[in-house]
């Protein structure tokens, strides 16, 4: 990751309402206007909030159909927990996601290769 995109996943994790529909996402998938509701944000702010999220692959969303045959997302995150250090004066980020063990372990490897 360059420095930019870096600072801006910063940016997008240090946004009060970007936290706070990441927290309620972490615990079950909910629509928009579920995030709303729960988070206290205009449904254009939720909106606003995914878009940022998405754009760093942090939330995933699927479609489901009402049972009046209406279509609408239910928004998910997309990561078990980040991690940001400071080494040599640069930041690092790094974002862990629910994985098998056999992509774990090809990560873990690479890690070790690389250091």
């Amino acid at each position: 990751m360059d420095d930019r995109s870096i600072e801006e996943i910063l940016d997008t994790i240090g946004d009060r309402h970007a936290r706070r529909v990441l927290a309620a996402i972490s615990r079950e998938p909910k629509s928009a206007k579920d995030l709303a509701e729960e988070c206290d944000l205009s449904l254009p702010t939720v909106y606003r909030r995914i878009e940022m999220l998405d754009e760093y692959d942090l939330v995933t969303d699927q479609t489901l159909v009402a049972d009046d045959g209406n279509h609408y997302k239910v928004y998910e995150s997309n990561f078990e927990s980040t991690v940001i250090s400071l080494e040599e004066d640069q930041y690092r980020v790094r974002i862990y996601r629910e994985e098998n063990l056999p992509d774990r372990f090809s990560q873990l490897w690479d890690d070790l290769r690389t250091e």
